[in-house]
Formats: structure tokens, sequence, C-alpha cells
């Protein structure tokens, strides 16, 4: 996979995660679309900056691995794959549908790039400490990373597993937490408070970074520590982003978890995306 060279490619790519994904919210009327949004920029970063992906072999043994924890943000997960010419936008349309590759969750046994069955929250971070130690076992360079949201957080599970990467010394494990504050039952801070959660992960052992999710430059330069700092840690990276990011009406939603959007809302949410496409700069290249 090309990987991008400027920030104003990222922003591009970004733009057609979330174009992406309001296309296949469509198909269906309904799904996690405040989520997609809101994660884009993380995704854009990920598969088309950080990580070492070939789009025409998902198993290869080289790959960094994506493990999508919170199944639930397959809409999100499938629209970078089909960025970064994992899966083929011709089948889009399919999402959710009868023997599509892309069901509503995701499922390792159906979908190119999609490395587990996620959706029973807590499970994914657990998984990411027996790959990355498997990879060290094998003396196989690559990164894990995990995608999970706060809501994770309330699972006793999670901090399980946040001990026992510490205590493996996994610094080829790269966690990526979604802080929107919210999930179905409400605000995530006030069903079960996470917070001063910096401080909860550097007590676990972690290197710990906390981010604007949608700060193109600061999630580069979060992705870009976390892959190089020498310390024998596994690293965490706190993105605080907002959900429905780029379509003012969805953003302003009080309740954005699970969105349902009636037929004519689907074109509006394609126009105002398509009315803030980036424009291409002339800004440096990375090297």
């Amino acid at each position: 996979m090309e990987k991008s060279k400027s920030l104003s490619e990222l922003a591009s790519a970004a733009w057609r995660i979330r174009r992406y994904a309001v296309r296949m919210g469509e198909v269906q009327g309904q799904g996690y679309i405040g989520q997609a949004l809101g994660w884009a920029d993380v995704l854009a970063v990920a598969y088309r900056h950080a990580m070492n992906v070939l789009p025409g072999d998902a198993q290869w043994e080289g790959r960094d691995r994506f493990l999508l924890s919170h199944g639930h943000y397959a809409i999100a997960h499938y629209a970078a794959l089909i960025e970064a010419g994992v899966i083929p936008e011709s089948e889009l349309d399919t999402y959710g549908s009868d023997d599509s590759r892309l069901p509503m969750s995701g499922m390792a046994t159906y979908t190119p790039g999609m490395e587990i069955s996620g959706g029973s929250l807590g499970q994914g971070l657990s998984i990411g400490v027996g790959i990355a130690l498997g990879l060290k076992h094998k003396r196989n360079p690559a990164f894990v990373y995990n995608s999970m949201s706060d809501g994770e957080l309330d699972e006793g599970s999670t901090w399980e597993a946040a001990m026992g990467a510490a205590h493996h010394e996994l610094d080829n494990l790269i966690c990526l937490v979604d802080i929107n504050n919210q999930q179905a039952d409400g605000p995530s801070g006030k069903v079960m408070g996470f917070e001063p959660l910096a401080d909860k992960w550097a007590a676990f052992g972690w290197h710990v970074q906390r981010v604007d999710g949608n700060d193109l430059p600061a999630v580069v330069q979060a992705f870009d520590t976390a892959r190089a700092l020498p310390d024998a840690k596994p690293r965490v990276i706190l993105f605080d982003t907002r959900m429905g990011k780029g379509i003012p009406f969805l953003e302003q939603r009080e309740k954005n978890h699970f969105i349902r959007v009636d037929p004519p809302e689907w074109q509006q949410a394609l126009d105002i995306l398509d009315q803030n496409r980036p424009t291409p700069t002339t800004e440096g290249a990375w090297s």
C-alpha cells in the first residue's frame, strides 16, 4: 500500500472514509455513523500513514495487525479498508445485506483485513496481548493495534489485559482508545466514571499519550511517537473525538450512539461533506 506523504493527502483520505461510511449507512438507513465520522481521522492515519499492510494479501505474515475490538465500528473499519484498497469500493452497496462480506458487526470469517470478530466489548485487548506475545516469540517486528472505545473501560478484562501487556513488556502493542463519551446507556463518564484516564494507564505500566483525535497533525505525531519509543512498554493513545464529526446536524444530536437518519438527510450529509472536501495543498512531504 502506498502511504500518504502529506497532511493534505491524509485529510483527503479521512474525507473519503467519512463519505464511504455515510454511503454504507444509507444502504440500511441507520447505523453507527456517529462513531465512523468521529474515528475517521484516526483510521486515515493508521491505514495511510502508520501501518504496514498489503492490499492484495490480507494474511501477509509481515503485516501490522489491526484489531477491531468494538465490533459495532465495523462500518468505519470497512470504509478504511476500502480506502486502503483491501476491499473494493464496488462492495460498499452490499453493506449489511445477506451474503455480504460487510456484515453490520465485524466478523473475521467474512471480511478480508478483519483480524478478529469483535462485538462483545472488552475482548480485543486480551486478544491483542496474545497476538503481540506470539509475534515476539516469532521475532516478527510487526505491530498490533487494538482499536477500542471508552465504553470498554467498564470491562474488567480490559484492565487485566493492560496489566498482562505491561508484565510481558509488549512494546509492539499499541492501543487506540476512542474517547467520545457516548455509549448505548448514555454518556460514558456517567455510566462509569473513568477519569483520570491517563494516570490509570500509566499506573498500569503503559506509555500514555492523549490527543485530539480530530486534529490530524496531532494524530500523526501520536502514531509516530508510539512506534518509535525505545521503552519496553506497551503504548496507548487516548483520542478525544467528536461523534458525527464533519456533519453538524449529526454532531448536535443528543443521542448519536446509533443513528437513524431520514431518507432526505443522507443526501444532505453527503452534500455537506462534498462542500467541505479538503483542498490539495503544497505542504512538505514526510521522508
